[in-house]
C-alpha cells in the first residue's frame, strides 16, 4: 500500500470515530478528538499503521467545524495547547527535555533558543547576550517529536513541514509564567525552530538605566516632552531599539495622554496603553492598523518598525499633524535613516518638518565583574576617537559567567535635527542624494561612545570591535 493511500485509509478510520487525523510520520500517527479517548479508535490505528498514537483533545465546536469543512481531508493546526499523549511515559522524556531546555535558557538569560537537524541527529543553541552557545542534547530522542511538541504549544500546524510557520504561546514553568514566540523553517535535514523569550514588563527600563549621558538624556527627555514629531530608533536586529522604544513610552504614560501602539507581536504589556498587534493573515498590516488608530484620538502613537513606504508616509504625516510618533527602522547609523526614508519615498523637505530626533544604538556585552582583569598593555587610538592611551581590561570566564561576559550595556549616537539640518533636508530635492550628510561626518560616533565603556573596564575592545566594527583610518 503506498504511503498516500495508507493515509487516506487512516483518515477514514479517523472519520469513524469522529476524529481527525493531524499527522504521521514513521514512529507516530497524531489524531484530534473531542471528550475521551475511544480505546477502540487507538486500537484500530495501532492495528493499521503499526505506530505509536498521539491524541490531542480539541473542543467539540472546533473538531465540527474542521470535519465539516471542504478542506476536512486536510490536517489542521490544533486549536490549543492541552495536549493528551495516549502513551505518556513513551513522551515524557521530550516534554521532560524542552522543559528543561527553556529553564536552562531563562537561567542563562538567553532571548532565543535554537533547536536545528542535523544529518543525525540536533543541536541546540542559546543566544545569550547577543552570542550563540552550543548546549549538551539528548540525541536519542526524536527531532521529529520535539518539533511537533513545539508546534502543539505554538498551536502550528504540525503536519505542515514544507512551509515556515510562526506562533506565539505562553508556558508556566514552576511558579513563573513565559511568554515564547516560536518560527520554523525548512531546512536540508527537517525543521528548524528558533524560540523566542520575550520580555516581560518588569524587565522594561525606566528611562533614565538606558545608559545615556545626562546630557543625552535630558534632551531625549526634552524632545518627547514636544506636543508632536517624529522620533526614530535604529540599529540592526538585536540591538535593543524595542527596548528603548517601550522605556520611552514608560516615561510618557500617564493618564493625560492617549497612547497607542502597534506592534508584531505585543512584547511587553503595559498597563494603559492601548496595544494592538498585526496579523498579516487576517490583512491586518502596520499601514491598516495605522490608519484605523489615527480616528482613535491618539497623542502618542508608537509604530513597532517601519518596514514600507506605505508605514513611513503614514508615520510622517501623523507626526506632522499633532501626533507625537515614536518607532523603529533597521539602519547601521543615524545618518543611514535619513537615506533609508529617502529610499522609502520620503521627500526632505516632508521630514524635515516631522522629524525631531534619530538615536542609533548598539549592545555590547558587558565584563563578568568577578573575573575580569585590568590589561598591561595600552593601545594608542587615533585623538578624533579618545585622547591619550586607552586602558582595557579582558576576562576569561568562571562559574558566574561561563564566557567571561555577562549582560549587555548599550552605546548611543544621537542625531537632533537642528535648524542647520532641517535646512539641508528643505533643499535637497532626495535624500537618496545624500546631500544633506555631506557636512555631519560622524561614522566613528559609535566607536567613540563605546570606547568609554572599554576605558572603564565595562566591555573589552574586542567586543566593541565586534559589534561596530574598526573603522578606524
Amino acid at each position: 500500500m503506498t504511503q498516500d493511500k495508507q493515509h487516506q485509509e487512516l483518515q477514514r478510520l479517523c472519520r469513524r470515530y469522529h476524529a481527525l487525523l493531524l499527522d504521521m510520520d514513521e514512529q507516530v500517527i497524531s489524531v484530534a478528538v473531542a471528550g475521551s479517548v475511544a480505546e477502540e479508535l487507538v486500537a484500530a490505528l495501532r492495528f493499521a499503521s503499526h505506530r505509536r498514537v498521539l491524541v490531542e483533545q480539541w473542543p467539540a465546536a472546533r473538531l465540527e467545524q474542521q470535519l465539516t469543512s471542504p478542506q476536512a481531508e486536510e490536517t489542521t493546526a490544533p486549536y490549543q495547547t492541552n495536549t493528551a499523549v495516549y502513551e505518556e511515559q513513551d513522551d515524557a522524556p521530550v516534554v521532560q527535555f524542552i522543559n528543561q531546555t527553556l529553564k536552562l535558557a531563562i537561567q542563562r538569560r538567553a532571548s532565543d533558543i535554537h533547536l536545528e537537524p542535523l544529518p543525525a541527529g540536533y543541536r541546540v543553541r542559546l543566544r545569550i547576550d547577543g552570542v550563540l552557545h552550543e548546549i549538551p542534547s539528548e540525541q536519542d530522542l526524536p527531532t521529529n517529536r520535539m518539533i511537533a511538541r513545539l508546534k502543539i504549544l505554538g498551536k502550528l500546524n504540525i503536519a505542515e513541514r514544507r512551509l515556515p510557520q510562526d506562533g506565539q504561546f505562553t508556558l508556566r514553568l514552576e511558579t513563573d509564567t513565559y511568554s515564547l514566540r516560536i518560527a520554523t523553517l525548512p531546512v536540508q535535514n527537517g525543521e528548524k525552530v528558533v524560540l523566542r523569550i520575550l520580555q516581560t514588563q518588569q524587565q522594561a527600563l525606566e528611562l533614565d538605566e538606558l545608559g545615556l549621558s545626562e546630557q543625552w538624556l535630558q534632551h531625549v527627555k526634552q524632545t518627547l516632552s514636544l506636543p508632536q514629531g517624529l522620533i526614530l530608533v535604529t540599529g540592526p536586529t538585536g540591538s535593543g531599539k524595542t527596548f528603548t522604544l517601550y522605556s520611552a513610552i514608560r516615561w510618557l504614560n500617564d493618564v493625560t495622554r492617549n497612547i497607542c501602539s502597534v506592534e508584531d507581536p505585543v512584547e511587553i504589556p503595559l498597563a494603559g496603553i492601548n496595544q494592538t498587534a498585526i496579523h498579516i493573515q487576517g490583512q491586518l498590516d502596520f499601514a491598516r492598523v495605522l490608519r484605523a488608530l489615527l480616528r482613535q484620538d491618539p497623542d502618542v502613537v508608537m509604530i513597532g518598525e517601519i518596514r514600507d513606504a506605505e508605514t513611513a508616509e503614514i508615520a510622517v504625516k501623523a507626526a506632522q499633524t499633532g501626533h507625537l510618533v515614536l518607532s523603529t527602522l533597521h539602519t547601521n547609523s543615524a545618518l543611514d535613516t535619513l537615506i533609508r526614508l529617502g529610499h522609502l519615498g520620503i521627500p526632505g523637505y516632508l521630514l524635515a518638518a516631522a522629524l525631531k530626533l534619530v538615536i542609533a544604538q548598539r549592545l555590547v556585552r558587558k565584563l563578568c565583574p568577578h573575573c575580569r582583569q585590568w590589561v598591561a598593555d595600552v593601545t594608542t587610538l587615533p585623538d578624533s576617537l579618545w585622547q591619550g592611551p586607552l586602558q582595557h581590561w579582558r576576562a576569561t570566564g568562571c562559574e558566574h559567567c561561563f564566557s567571561g561576559y555577562y549582560g549587555r550595556a548599550a552605546i548611543y549616537d544621537l542625531l537632533p535635527i537642528t535648524p542647520e539640518l532641517q535646512q539641508a533636508l528643505s533643499c535637497s530635492p532626495s535624500l537618496s542624494d545624500n546631500d544633506p550628510t555631506h557636512s555631519l561626518h560622524r561614522e566613528n560616533r559609535l566607536l567613540s561612545a563605546g570606547l568609554a565603556l572599554v576605558h572603564e573596564g565595562i566591555t573589552s575592545l574586542e567586543e566593541l570591535y565586534r559589534v561596530v566594527g574598526n573603522h578606524i583610518e
